[in-house]
């Protein structure tokens, strides 16, 4: 089984607002994500949940997922991945970490990770556009007790780092795997393409 864990508890300092209640198309940024995981393969979505949990619970309460708080979420995302890992269930074979601020990867962008997993056998899944690794990641959680240990100041790159011969990159046709919504010039740049 294969979870799908969605980090929205961050600050949004940079955009100056609540970035993910932001409207894209007839959604918000935050249910085009929650969509987009559902329609996936993923047997379940659990969502972290931190700053403007409020007004995000309001965005996504249609939809039957997994919410979580990461009561330390200012001290960075490694907390909120953390956060998540303690509340998956031991049997949960791998996750799927997906950024709340990245509405355009696609159910199909989220499958062709799980279908490689499945396919490689390897520990670790990322998408790759013209060379750049993007997200979302895909890891086993035989890399559970290392997630819980992470060094703060370099987070899940930790464990990419440390098991470079567990890595398979796969090809992805779509930009959107790097593309994230952290200012209002990147949301401007995002409302372009839709």
């Amino acid at each position: 089984m294969i979870w799908a864990i969605i980090l929205a508890a961050g600050e949004s300092k940079r955009m100056g607002r609540s970035k993910l209640t932001l409207p894209f198309g007839k959604k918000s940024i935050i249910e085009n994500v929650v969509e987009n995981a559902g329609e996936s393969k993923v047997q379940q979505v659990l969502i972290v949940l931190g700053s403007n949990r409020r007004e995000i619970e309001k965005k996504i309460s249609r939809f039957p997922v997994r919410i979580i708080e990461n009561p330390d979420y200012s001290q960075g995302m490694h907390t909120s991945i953390q956060c998540a890992i303690r509340d998956v269930p031991i049997n949960i074979k791998a996750v799927l970490i997906m950024l709340g601020d990245q509405p355009s990867v696609s159910s199909t962008d989220i499958n062709n990770l799980i279908e490689e997993y499945l396919k490689s056998k390897k520990g670790i899944v990322l998408p790759v556009f013209k060379g750049k690794r993007g997200h979302p990641v895909l890891i086993d959680l035989k890399y559970r007790n290392e997630i819980n240990n992470l060094n703060p100041d370099i987070g899940l790159r930790e464990i990419i780092h440390n098991h470079s011969e567990d890595i398979r990159e796969i090809k992805s046709k779509s930009s959107s795997i790097l593309q994230d919504i952290d200012n209002p010039d990147d949301y401007y740049r995002e409302l372009k393409k839709i």
